[in-house]
């Protein structure tokens, strides 16, 4: 923890000065030793490029002098040499943008200040002036992908006394070394898409350091725009002229995109595909990706770079291979054709049309066949059967046509898939490594499909996401990185964590994130709001790591178990007024962004919740005979009515100019597919005018259903009688309701022993306003209390009477009075009949068997994850000291328990080691699970729908004999990397049902 927030606070430190996430400083805003003056609020910046240069580096210089009078106010002025042919080698830019040519093209200041020459290596004869003239060296970058490396010179060309020199190994790395002065004078890539307004500054200084930018982590990093309606597409439509084929997804819109990409510092793009068609809508689309320096390719269901609709417009006959091939190949030939003359990766191999499978009984050598022929148009196209780069993605049906035997060619990069849910089903093993082609990963933020859509607004945990892309990278999931962002918006936060992940995943450890969301607060909002907001970007990941928006309803979370429903609906109260207070101190120019990507998802998630959990209350207290209800069911309806306010309120900010962002409907799922209108969960309604036959008050108490006086199918009939689950020194206070149950107003009192302590003892309830109901909390003095194990009787009256037929409650309080021994100093206590613990809490690893674990923090549902250190750890035995230890107390003995383990929702990523735990208590042999059994033919493991939805896999061995009062040990050895253990709770006979488990026991 300590190493932790020594690294927070000096990011924090540097993030004073430069706003670059995870990036070394090469720029402040203060004067320092040898640092060169680049712009002022009265002086500009100049900046120096050869014509020949790229079209997408020429456009990023116009932008980075756009940015310096975002900061200072004064654009900065653009000066070409060599000037002859821009405008043809930009005319794509130069049609969709409407600018008019390079040459001071931001406008020019009588009074310049520092000057910054940027070049790419072959292309730039002021770069290679320097190289020959031996005042910049770039033999580290020479030849790499993506690459920069910037310095002060002096003297570089005549005229100019020092600039700041960039020199990219390619296009795009003279473009990341562009932009890379950008984000560190605090310009955001979410400056458009998010509004992000910069902070203004009198000074930009550079720095007297030279940074080396080594080539990027994942050599194609991309994201996939899909499921795009109603959100979207409804801000499409009402902001961009239509295609004559009905879509407005054209280059006007693209541009934005491929700039907000390439500030990202990412490269690659699956355009929106189900009511568009990238090169056909708008035929400036592709040449304008090519000239911004965007690498295109199309998505896992569209081959030979057609989109899906083209079929739909231009094919003839089925999409069926086996029956229409003479109609198919000179579609793929044509999509190869047409992509020709621009830079791209194309998608080999074929699925059924509209992302569906071929058939139910495909054979491989039909789909090897495909791709056979498919590389010989790119043969007869490009020269050469590797002319392009080429990907198959092994998603959903096709990776069981991958794991049957299918033959793929070396060259071809195999993309590995999640399942939808942000866990890779598959990773490169054995020699599958040394493929020339690679291997990469298709990843998921969005997704529509079982179990149940998740589009509505961002619901990922960063550290899930870190924990899964780590993994893909350590096996060798390095060519290509693409994840399906459903709208980009609202889902700003987890893009740019997972790009800069891909860039340079050797910054970012598994504890990293806090320090991540910090930098990224501190580039967005500043520094003094950076701490604050990572801490509810933190919580907001726990949150939503419980379970997906669209799978949440009444029945998630226990109300009378474990208080769970009630605290995580607090805990969701507590952090929306933390991140309303974090907004209010921020300037107003500030807040919009603010709200978009932090205070919005606080708000709304919470009041879906507050929906759920309100219903919940408003059905049990129904059941119940609570006036109470009445209350709850107009609770559902105000924050029903709240939703639709926060929906607005995001539709309308700025003027309206993200209308329709937030269409996406998400309360009234009963299937996996969008309810097709926003619905309440079902309601109830108690008669008020009339009295209950039990008179006025009514007793509910936790863990039960039931209430007195009378009779439900929850107690026993005519008992009269509830009864607490038991209480004990190591355990919670227990909780009796009551409440008004009839027409007129009632004064209550308890009494019990006196060594039974009440939060209250008596007070009124009335049938109307607030004050229907009241929770009394229970304890006991157990320095007075009865030693041994027995109940007490607690007595409730009413100052009206309980109807014709009944008579006052009574509430049995079952106490043990239990003590553990001076000697257990270190480890967990049962209670109520169990003992939960907290994976990162073990008591010790077993001997040499520290480094083996790293604990992730705050990852999962409860606080955080202990996975294996090293993903590339051979499988390991319960015969080694890999275990982690728990000590603990156990007062029931002569029994048996079961031992339950929350797991991360991983999957089999090698399907030779099946994830696999042990678990042993004491000295008793371990007991070895495989947890999840996959299924033939590429489908998802045995019960994986419930463990997505439930965002673990709850994995129960039985029979573990607890002898014995006493300390005990419980061992648990994690034997594969991607065991990401959560939770641990041993069940001694009193486990009651929630969503969670039981809280955390009390430990020593």
């Amino acid at each position: 923890m300590m190493l932790l927030l020594i690294r927070l606070l000096s990011s924090l430190l540097l993030l004073r000065a430069v706003f670059a996430i995870g990036q070394n400083a090469t720029i402040a805003f203060n004067a320092s030793t040898g640092s060169l003056q680049l712009a002022t609020t009265s002086s500009s910046v100049r900046l120096l490029l050869d014509s020949a240069d790229w079209p997408g580096v020429l456009r990023v210089a116009d932008d980075l002098a756009s940015d310096f009078g975002r900061v200072t106010g004064r654009n900065g002025s653009l000066s070409l040499v060599n000037t002859n042919a821009t405008a043809t080698n930009a005319s794509m830019i130069f049609n969709v943008t409407g600018r008019s040519g390079w040459i001071n093209a931001s406008g020019s200041n009588s009074s310049s200040s520092g000057v910054i020459i940027a070049g790419t290596l072959g292309n730039s004869t002021i770069v290679q002036s320097l190289i020959d003239a031996g005042k910049i060296d770039v033999s580290a970058i020479e030849g790499k992908w993506e690459s920069f490396t910037s310095q002060l010179v002096k003297s570089p060309v005549d005229g100019v006394s020092q600039a700041l020199v960039i020199a990219g190994s390619d296009k795009r790395g003279t473009i990341y070394g562009l932009y890379d002065i950008s984000e560190q004078i605090g310009v955001s890539p979410w400056y458009f898409m998010a509004d992000v307004p910069p902070a203004s500054h009198a000074a930009i200084y550079a720095l007297d350091t030279k940074k080396t930018q080594a080539s990027p982590s994942v050599k194609y990093r991309g994201f996939f725009i899909n499921d795009e309606a109603p959100a979207l597409t409804g801000w499409m439509n009402a902001n961009f002229q239509k295609s004559t084929y009905g879509s407005a997804f054209g280059a006007d819109f693209y541009a934005v995109v491929f700039e907000l990409l390439l500030r990202l510092r990412a490269n690659y793009l699956w355009p929106a595909m189900w009511g568009s068609m990238f090169n056909v809508d708008d035929p400036r689309s592709q040449p304008l990706a090519d000239e911004y320096g965007v690498v295109m390719g199309t998505s896992h269901t569209e081959p030979m770079m057609r989109a899906t609709n083209e079929w739909g417009q231009f094919g003839s006959g089925a999409w069926q291979w086996n029956t229409n091939n003479a109609s198919i190949y000179p579609f793929f030939a044509d999509g190869a054709e047409r992509a020709l003359p621009y830079e791209g990766v194309m998608t080999v191999g074929m699925r059924g049309s509209h992302d569906t499978a071929m058939s139910a009984n495909v054979e491989t050598d039909m789909l090897e066949n495909i791709v056979d022929t498919q590389r010989q148009i790119l043969k007869d196209v490009y020269g050469s059967e590797t002319g392009v780069p080429q990907v198959w993605c092994l998603y959903k049906e096709v990776q069981g046509y991958y794991e049957a035997g299918m033959r793929v060619p070396d060259d071809v990069i195999l993309l590995w898939a999640d399942d939808n849910w942000g866990n890779n089903r598959r990773l490169p093993v054995g020699n599958e490594t040394d493929r020339s082609g690679g291997a990469g990963v298709y990843y998921h933020f969005d997704y529509v499909g079982d179990p149940r859509n998740h589009k509505w607004i961002n619901a990922v945990q960063l550290e899930h996401t870190w924990e899964q892309m780590h993994m893909a990278y350590e096996r060798g999931a390095r060519e290509l990185w693409i994840v399906n962002v459903g709208d980009i918006k609202p889902l700003e936060i987890p893009i740019n964590h997972f790009f800069d992940l891909a860039y340079d995943i050797t910054l970012w450890e598994a504890d990293s994130v806090p320090r991540w969301a910090a930098q990224w607060a501190a580039r967005e909002f500043g520094a003094s709001a950076s701490r604050q907001t990572a801490d509810v970007l933190e919580k907001y990941g726990m949150l939503v790591a419980k379970r997906k928006y669209e799978l949440v309803d009444p029945s998630t979370y226990s109300l009378i178990n474990y208080e769970e429903a009630d605290n995580v609906l607090a805990q969701w109260q507590a952090l929306g007024k933390q991140a309303q207070g974090i907004h209010d101190s921020l300037p107003s120019a500030a807040q919009p962004a603010f709200f978009q990507m932090v205070l919005h998802p606080v708000l709304a998630g919470g009041n879906v919740y507050d929906i759920h959990v309100s219903a919940a209350k408003n059905q049990l207290y129904a059941g119940q005979g609570r006036t109470s209800a009445n209350i709850f069911a107009q609770r559902v309806l105000d924050k029903f009515s709240y939703d639709h306010e926060l929906t607005t309120r995001y539709n309308g900010l700025l003027d309206g100019k993200w209308e329709h962002m937030m269409d996406q409907t998400h309360l009234g799922y009963v299937y996996w597919q969008q309810p097709m209108r926003q619905v309440t969960p079902p309601l109830q309604y108690v008669q008020t005018l009339e009295r209950s036959l039990r008179g006025d008050m009514g007793v509910a108490v936790e863990g039960s259903n039931a209430s007195v006086p009378g009779d439900d199918r929850y107690h026993t009939l005519s008992s009269n009688s509830l009864t607490l689950p038991p209480i004990d020194p190591y355990g919670p206070e227990r909780w009796i309701e009551i409440f008004s149950s009839g027409t007129n107003e009632f004064s209550w009192n308890v009494s019990a022993a006196p060594w039974v302590k009440f939060s209250q003892t008596s007070g009124t309830l009335s049938p109307t306003g607030n004050n229907t109901d009241t929770r009394i909390y229970v304890s006991v003095d157990w320095a007075s209390a009865p030693s041994g194990s027995n109940t007490t009787a607690i007595n409730i009256t009413s100052s009206t009477d309980y109807g014709t037929q009944f008579s006052a409650p009574t509430v049995i309080l079952p106490y043990n009075h239990t003590s553990i021994p001076s000697s257990f100093t270190s480890g967990f206590v049962e209670s109520d009949g169990h003992i939960s613990i907290e994976a990162p809490h073990y008591t010790r690893p077993a001997s040499n068997a520290s480094s083996l674990f790293t604990t992730i923090p705050s990852y999962g549902r409860t606080l955080s994850g202990v996975h294996l250190t090293d993903p590339l750890s051979p499988s390991l035995s319960p015969s080694s000291d890999a275990a982690l230890e728990y000590d603990f107390y156990a007062f029931t003995a002569n029994t048996t328990a079961n031992i339950t383990l929350y797991l991360s929702p991983s999957l089999n990523t090698d399907p030779s080691r099946p994830l696999r735990y042990a678990v042993a208590l004491d000295a008793d042999a371990p007991e070895e699970v495989a947890y999840v059994t996959d299924q033939p033919a590429g489908a998802l493991p045995v019960g994986w729908e419930t463990a997505v939805a439930d965002a673990v896999w709850v994995s129960v061995t039985g029979n573990h004999s607890v002898a014995e009062e006493g300390a005990h040990t419980l061992r648990v050895w994690l034997l594969e990397p991607g065991v990401v253990l959560q939770k641990v709770v041993l069940d001694l006979g009193g486990v009651r049902e929630s969503y969670l488990g039981p809280p955390e026991s009390y430990r020593v």
